[in-house]
């Protein structure tokens, strides 16, 4: 059972800048749902804090850093007449729950994002008006056995992932007694695009492949969910890149190219998984989607600590026959064609085709599981997310890194996470997927089977 204590709404702790801020194009197109991340912690040092004292210690350290990442404490705007937001910088506050429950953290297994999870995150009523919605929400669970958990939630439309983490950073360093180390970028003008900026041949964000012969996508979206957490050893890994490595001249690459990296070949994997699970028809294209932080691909670079969205869609296809008989360094090729389209001209491109849009209602999207808002990312096609790469110090508030951070949610089939196992540090990767009931026990048994005999990769 879990209960909220206490509710609190954390401002800044002295003034910060007012007024309306511009969100560009790459921000009005991301997800208008809160992105979820769940931190697990276990020390003896945070055992012996009360539930009242951590509190007291995250209050504090928040509003210090709101101070610093002042657009997080504003509320999302949008002006009469327009599809457009703007972020309303009127200091209203983060929010966050401090509440206890009376399990202990072994209930909850291996953290797979399951409802069970989500109770960890504050839920979000997005029947609400938009502009009364907190931005970041925060909440603390202490359990049972004395470990804690933060549950939080980012509006999407206002941060990536990157930035995210780098306000994680910062707030656990502050929360220790530090000085930030690493202050926030915060003029988005610098992604402003004109109506003069064109659309660069070879740039494609079309939609999705559907099922050949197969339900519509309004009948998939409606099919029963599951969302598992899989882990891949440093050794799995390996067996993968020198499987893939070993057939390179399959995927049209030459042989002097380096070596395919843990997440080419692990996405290759899973995608190849993932389409015999279905069952595709041989003949049916299946897309791979993957989201690209293009702060140093786009001419002059973004700042590395810019706080807001500098994500990129990237896409490749393929038909299932290749996806088999091509073999695994075949599919990893495929993987790393769609990442090599990030280039400035693609990024360019890829934000003139958002200026061009009229109405972003219309294509305007939730990540919540159920949902039938924009376009169907689902069977046949697989999204994936990296956060490989992303922190490798964690966030440590003064009682020990986290012994677990990672999705606190999947939102649709076909959706994926990679992250690293920060617990082991070993070099190994965790996977959390969505997929629907009818074809997840067939994807785990290849998941791992097809590890154990490389000659079928």
């Amino acid at each position: 059972m879990l209960t909220v204590k206490a509710s609190h709404l954390v401002k800044p702790a002295v003034k910060t800048p007012s007024g309306y801020m511009y969100l560009p194009e790459n921000d009005q197109f991301m997800p208008i749902t809160h992105a979820t991340i769940i931190y697990i912690y276990k020390s003896q040092t945070v055992s012996d804090l009360s539930l009242s004292l951590i509190t007291h210690i995250l209050k504090t350290s928040l509003s210090k850093t709101l101070t610093i990442f002042h657009p997080l404490a504003g509320r999302l705007h949008l002006p009469s007449q327009s599809s457009r937001f703007q972020l309303n910088l009127n200091s209203a506050g983060a929010l966050l729950l401090e509440a206890e429950s009376t399990k202990k953290l072994e209930d909850f297994g291996d953290f797979c994002p399951t409802p069970q999870i989500r109770q960890l995150i504050p839920s979000v009523d997005y029947t609400r008006p938009i502009h009364e919605i907190p931005l970041l929400i925060v909440q603390l669970t202490k359990f049972k056995c004395g470990a804690v958990s933060l549950g939080l939630g980012f509006q999407h439309t206002v941060v990536d992932g990157r930035a995210s983490i780098h306000f994680m950073s910062e707030w656990a360093r502050i929360s220790r007694g530090e000085s930030p180390e690493y202050l926030p970028f915060l003029d988005r003008t610098v992604l402003t695009v004109g109506d003069d900026d064109e659309i660069k041949p070879g740039f494609e964000l079309g939609r999705p492949p559907v099922l050949i012969d197969g339900p519509g996508p309004d009948e998939e979206r409606g099919k029963e969910t599951t969302v598992v957490l899989l882990k891949l050893t440093k050794d799995q890994i390996g067996k993968l890149r020198k499987t893939a490595n070993q057939n390179q001249q399959k995927t049209g690459y030459d042989k002097g190219q380096p070596y395919f990296t843990r997440f080419e070949v692990v996405a290759a994997h899973m995608w190849r998984c993932m389409s015999i699970a279905r069952r595709l028809n041989n003949e049916q294209t299946t897309r791979l989607r993957m989201q690209m932080d293009f702060r140093r691909q786009i001419d002059p670079p973004l700042p590395d600590k810019y706080f807001g969205n500098a994500m990129l869609i990237v896409t490749t296809d393929v038909t299932m026959k290749n996806l088999l008989l091509q073999g695994l360094g075949y599919v990893a090729g495929k993987v790393r064609e769609g990442i090599s389209k990030g280039t400035n001209e693609y990024v360019r491109s890829f934000l003139a085709h958002l200026r061009k849009i009229e109405d972003f209602n219309k294509m305007r999207y939730f990540h919540i599981v159920g949902t039938k808002q924009g376009d169907f990312q689902g069977n046949p096609n697989l999204s994936i997310t990296s956060w490989i790469g992303l922190t490798k110090d964690g966030a440590d508030f003064g009682w020990g890194k986290e012994i677990y951070m990672g999705p606190g949610l999947v939102g649709f089939d076909g959706k994926a996470f990679v992250f690293p196992r920060f617990a082991d540090d070993d070099g190994s990767l965790m996977v959390a997927l969505r997929l629907q009931k009818t074809h997840i026990d067939e994807f785990i048994r290849l998941f791992y089977e097809n590890l154990s005999n490389m000659s079928r990769l």
